[in-house]
């Protein structure tokens, strides 16, 4: 019975394993979607806003054979309480990876109409920092999940309000330039929607960090989420 239980536990951390490579497969995808869309952003790229938007397809299909490889595994091998925990830990984190994928498409849509517009100098690099910023979290929330590291999780969860910071500190930029000239409100509105687009993928970041907390700890964090300025007050 000893040796059978063995190898049911191995075919289980197998089956694991490789569901976690896909997690991980899934969160550079969303990853490099984030920042290909702040690179078409800033360069007026359509072609590759373009290819963003395209590339949304694989991102879901992924996400969506994560969620039934993960059904699967649980029916198949019914794993114990700690180890359901980690399947469902990663089935949750993936439909997060999944939205993110819909704000780098919804950057890119955003992006295909601002050519025709007045080019807002020094935004679109902000954008892109905000991004740099999120795509870390994003990559180092999901390896505090699969590693269950809380020290990793808790440290991503406090740079979230530094990408509020960023956003509001846009935000007001972007509202004194509308009321300069009735020109640039068109442009201005769709660069606050696609920088709400990335703060928006950093609370998902941020959602991981709280899974992987929870798998590490037995626990949510017990304190709420920094927030800044606008974001504060919502």
């Amino acid at each position: 019975m000893a040796d059978n239980d063995q190898h049911i536990l191995s075919a289980f951390d197998r089956d694991l394993e490789a569901l976690q490579a896909h997690f991980l497969k899934l969160s550079g995808l969303a990853e490099q979607a984030l920042t290909e869309a702040a690179r078409a952003l800033e360069d007026l790229d359509i072609a590759a806003a373009d290819r963003v938007i395209a590339a949304d397809k694989a991102i879901d299909g992924l996400e969506e054979f994560i969620q039934m490889e993960a059904a699967s595994l649980i029916a198949r091998r019914a794993p114990t309480a700690s180890d359901l925990r980690r399947v469902l830990a990663v089935m949750r984190a993936a439909q997060s990876l999944e939205r993110v994928g819909d704000y780098a498409k919804n950057v890119a849509k955003r992006t295909r109409v601002l050519p025709r517009s007045s080019p807002l100098d020094g935004h679109a690099g902000t954008v892109r920092r905000m991004t740099t910023q999120v795509t870390r979290m994003l990559d180092e929330a999901t390896r505090a999940l699969v590693g269950k590291d809380a020290q990793l999780a808790e440290a991503v969860r406090k740079r979230d309000i530094d990408i509020d910071q960023m956003y509001n500190t846009l935000f007001r930029s972007l509202f004194t330039y509308m009321m300069e000239s009735p020109a640039n409100i068109g442009p201005s509105m769709h660069l606050h929607f696609i920088a709400k687009n990335i703060e928006r993928a950093g609370d998902q970041a941020t959602t991981i960090a709280e899974q992987a907390h929870y798998l590490a700890t037995g626990s949510m964090p017990t304190e709420p989420r920094p927030k800044a300025g606008l974001e504060s007050e919502g």
